[in-house]
């Protein structure tokens, strides 16, 4: 009994440090269409509304990507923009393929990312 205060204090502070923390979000990008299999890498970048990046992540892959991407990263509520950079096997880089993200209350979030159809 003589612990009982310390425990529920204990146990306020971190039901208080869970509230207040930036929840983490789950971006998912669904790769369609044509053309994904000659991707070999992408770069991800999460940039506020200042331009600064949030999150950024690289993933590389020795055949064609999977159909989805999953990238997580902590986002309050507001508005974003994704960049991916995807290069090609044998190819240049292409300029980047620019989502804007609007995050409300939700944990994931689903994009579709479809490639250009010409270089």
């Amino acid at each position: 009994m003589k612990r009982l205060p310390l425990l529920v204090l204990a146990a306020l502070g971190i039901w208080l440090w869970q509230v207040t923390s930036t929840p983490e979000r789950e971006l998912v990008w669904q790769l369609d269409g044509s053309g994904w299999s000659t991707v070999r890498a992408m770069d991800f970048q999460v940039t506020g509304e200042d331009g600064k990046i949030i999150k950024r992540e690289e993933r590389f892959f020795t055949a064609a990507p999977p159909h989805e991407v999953t990238l997580k990263v902590d986002l309050p509520e507001g508005s974003y923009r994704a960049l991916i950079f995807v290069k090609e096997e044998g190819h240049p880089t292409r300029p980047p393929l620019v989502e804007p993200l609007t995050i409300g209350q939700e944990q994931y979030v689903l994009r579709t990312l479809r490639l250009p159809a010409s270089r």
